[in-house]
């Protein structure tokens, strides 16, 4: 899925907890730096969960200066007497917690905060941050990620890590939570981001959009679109909202409009879509170097703008945004499925039988690079063998357990694990209690066997 740009995003309405928990006389411990991930060690961190994020942003298209306040809700999981947050650059002007000054020390991407009295174990706290300056990118061999330039504006991508360039937060796909994001911008811009569009109001010559995410999602989900897109919305048949943005010629009406169909298509397969809005960004002035999805919005470079990515990138609804990793281990569980959800499309309307796609997998060796549950590096988080390899598996499962049984599994492992994180040895689990089958042979060859067998 290597080429110029897509993505995803999904969710509404942003509920939030709200309260605050601690005192000077609570004693506690700092919070750890990092959650110890496989490959991103220093992601994320310790002592707390993130309910929700409200974030109030000022974007300057010209210059590229970003001015935000972060204020988030989180619950402590011990009593914390000070806790990190993942920050790459701008520059912090303030914090307090539960509306007391709190002091704040950077070291690299770390934010320390340390409050001015303790937050008591499993108390919920609201931290403000105010922050500011111009967003970086991330930029590796492959591809790019942060905050991006557009044409005319720019365009927020997180995965893996690319989140914390623009908003302090707890940045790792195990701590969920729901957003609320307000973006002001100058008059005749759009700004865009997940889930719904609850307010839009102008004044003295700027434009303020708020958009609202009522089911959690990763940090690394969230994204914001900033340019001079035309914009519409539009319902499917059951009334869902379906948000459409574009910037131009290269956008497809007739492959936009399809969207309501493939959203049919895909909950027939996949059970009930998981979030209360759909939609899609098509910005030929953006390249990212690969497809990304976030929660509601697939984002589309020109030469990417396919119906084959727009089925990939509609089944991350599924999995990867509703079903997240438990970590950047089990990336493949992502990918494997959306691109599996191709060959179904094949399909079912291309002539194409999965498994003419599954043997065209088979022999292209770059899928034999490594297991897919086991990339050697976090560089390697999305090679070929966590798309095509991986799909490979689920159709071994098919093969191995049939076809009313691997549908009830396409359909029910996201209800099961609906809005939550999910590991390799929970899917292998799950499969196994749901087929009664031992899958151990499955397993051992195509998830982690290190040799390309002998025959498809």
């Amino acid at each position: 899925m290597r080429t110029a740009a897509a993505l995803l995003l999904a969710g509404s309405l942003a509920t939030g907890c709200a309260g605050s928990g601690g005192g000077s006389a609570v004693s506690g411990k700092p919070g750890a730096a990092g959650l110890r991930d496989p490959y991103f060690p220093r992601l994320g961190n310790g002592g707390y969960d993130v309910r929700h994020y409200a974030l109030t942003l000022d974007c300057d298209p010209a210059t590229g200066r970003l001015t935000g306040t972060a204020d988030i809700t989180a619950r402590a999981t011990q009593a914390l007497s000070a806790f990190n947050l993942d920050l790459a650059g701008l520059t912090v002007r303030s914090a307090t917690v539960d509306g007391e000054r709190a002091t704040v020390r950077r070291s690299g991407e770390e934010l320390t905060v340390r409050p001015a009295s303790a937050v008591g174990d499993d108390a919920t706290f609201r931290t403000v941050i105010r922050y500011s300056g111009v967003p970086r990118t991330f930029t590796d061999e492959d591809a790019e990620e942060g905050w991006l330039k557009s044409s005319d504006g720019a365009l927020a991508l997180g995965q893996p890590t690319g989140s914390m360039t623009w908003f302090p937060g707890n940045h790792h796909p195990s701590d969920k939570a729901t957003y609320a994001v307000t973006v002001t911008v100058p008059e005749g811009y759009e700004a865009l981001s997940n889930g719904e569009l609850k307010e839009r109001r102008t004044r003295g010559g700027r434009v303020t959009y708020a958009w609202r995410s009522a089911e959690p999602m990763a940090s690394y989900l969230a994204t914001v679109a900033v340019g001079r897109y035309e914009t519409r919305v539009t319902r499917t048949p059951s009334g869902l909202p379906v948000h459409t943005a574009t910037k131009g010629s290269e956008a497809d009406p007739a492959l936009l409009a399809r969207i309501p169909e493939l959203l049919e298509w895909g909950a027939e397969n996949f059970g009930p879509y998981p979030f209360s809005s759909i939609g899609a960004i098509v910005d030929p002035t953006v390249d990212v170097g690969y497809a990304l999805e976030t929660q509601t919005r697939p984002f589309f470079a020109a030469d990417t703008f396919t119906v084959g990515f727009l089925v990939h990138e509609l089944a991350h609804q599924w999995y990867g945004n509703s079903v997240s990793p438990e970590s950047w281990r089990d990336m493949w569980l992502n990918e494997s499925f959306a691109t599996y959800a191709e060959w179904l499309y094949a399909e079912d309307f291309e002539d194409t039988p999965a498994q003419r796609n599954f043997e065209e997998a088979f022999a292209d060796s770059a899928n034999w690079a490594f297991p897919p549950a086991e990339p050697p590096s976090a560089e390697r988080i999305s090679d070929p063998p966590v798309y095509g390899r991986g799909a490979m598996v689920l159709h071994k499962i098919r093969q191995a357990v049939g076809d009313d049984t691997f549908f009830g599994i396409l359909r029910g492992w996201p209800a099961t694990y609906r809005h939550g994180n999910a590991s390799t040895q929970d899917f292998t689990r799950y499969v196994e209690e749901e087929s009664g089958k031992d899958l151990g042979a499955v397993w051992d060859t195509w998830l982690y066997g290190d040799e390309r067998p002998a025959r498809p």
